[in-house]
């Protein structure tokens, strides 16, 4: 699926007046070739050039200079060690290893291959009243910090009968369950803000216990479901400790793929969900006035300049679209360009929030998600570290 996002992405780069460096898509690995997917790829993509059921082949390919991995969790660590060997860029995806141990890998491996450059996908923050939210942060505008809510629903899995796939098994899902699925979407804020938690007490829900297995048959279905997370975390900019919940569920009654922040401050309060995405809810309070939302609608304000007009909404095509252009953006002019352009004072470059997932955000979500395991086990507060 979000291979052939990034196949449209590459397909509307024209959409990118401003960016100096393009994606061509020159060769395809899949474990099965004579799939209706690969077929897509064949028709759609006009330079394609070689297409393997070989990740090995791939990676020996001398034209392939960046590769874009999206494999069960359990893969992650051997396949992004084996690119960074090869001497490819990476853009991974979450949770960037099955566990902590698999991703202390992939770390070391980057180690070893500093002229690698490595990102992880995750399309949220590019939304334009997530981009807002950002620039209030480098602002400071909310004041000190009250409380943020963080979370990513989804609704599919209420369906009993839905059969089992990859994302319910432990062996390629991991321990983590709804964690390690939605998790890092959540977490990818607050950390770039520097809210990281010191603490955790977890619930974690296991609620759909077997599933059909498409083959007539019923299995268990042993990953958790639903995760809250009820951490506390400091902000580095008060040095206030505030309540910081994540919730990720793929049992959420009424929605659909829902991401949503909330975050509450003594002179500014904002909320956004996905379900109204092109809209933000903005607060700001003045000593003796009125603490009164507004709500603001938004276009297509972006942080890599677009054809499209501001008028116009933004959708998760889009999102995407931003997002790969994050990561060539970075690519091109240098590791740090876009998440540390408040320390490097430039007015060319986007923004901290304009950046994608780094590796050292991964091992920060790992270490909360570790210990929100051993929260739910014990039924305790967790030091996260």
């Amino acid at each position: 699926m979000m291979g052939r996002e990034f196949a449209s992405a590459a397909a509307r780069w024209l959409h990118l007046p401003e960016m100096t460096v393009r994606p061509e898509i020159v060769a395809l690995c899949n474990r099965t070739l004579d799939t209706p997917r690969v077929q897509w790829f064949r028709r759609h993509v006009p330079t394609l050039r070689q297409v393997t059921s070989d990740y090995r082949e791939l990676l020996d390919n001398p034209a392939v200079e960046a590769v874009y991995i999206a494999v069960p969790h359990h893969l992650h660590a051997a396949f992004y060690t084996a690119a960074l060997e090869a001497g490819k860029h990476l853009m991974g995806e979450k949770p960037f290893g099955i566990d902590r141990e698999a991703n202390a890998d992939i770390l070391a491996a980057i180690l070893r291959h500093p002229d690698c450059f490595v990102r992880c996908a995750s399309q949220f923050v590019f939304f334009p009243a997530v981009q807002r939210i950002g620039k209030m942060v480098e602002a400071g505008a909310f004041g000190q910090i009250i409380e943020v809510n963080a979370g990513f629903l989804h609704g599919s899995d209420l369906n009993p009968h839905k059969p089992i796939n990859w994302k319910r098994i432990i062996e390629y899902n991991g321990a983590y369950g709804v964690l390690g699925d939605l998790g890092p979407h959540v977490c990818t804020v607050p950390f770039r803000a520097g809210w990281v938690p010191r603490n955790v007490r977890a619930v974690l829900s296991n609620i759909v216990r077997e599933r059909p297995d498409g083959r007539g048959g019923v299995v268990p279905c042993a990953t958790w479901d639903n995760a809250t997370l009820l951490c506390e975390a400091e902000d580095p900019a008060s040095g206030s400790v505030f309540p910081l919940t994540l919730r990720t569920a793929r049992i959420a009654p009424g929605q659909k793929n829902n991401w949503y922040i909330e975050i509450y401050g003594t002179r500014a309060s904002v909320r956004f969900s996905l379900n109204e995405a092109n809209t933000l809810q903005r607060l700001e309070y003045v000593p003796g006035g009125e603490a009164t939302w507004q709500t603001v609608h938004l276009g297509h304000e972006v942080a890599y300049p677009s054809i499209t007009a501001e008028i116009f909404q933004f959708g998760v095509g889009d999102a995407i679209l931003q997002m790969w252009a994050a990561f060539l953006y970075e690519l091109d002019r240098g590791e740090g360009s876009a998440t540390h352009s408040a320390a490097l004072g430039s007015p060319e470059t986007p923004g901290r929030f304009a950046g994608c997932a780094t590796p050292e955000e991964s091992v920060l979500w790992h270490q909360l998600f570790t210990a929100a395991l051993e929260s739910q086990a014990t039924g305790t507060t967790v030091v996260v570290r």
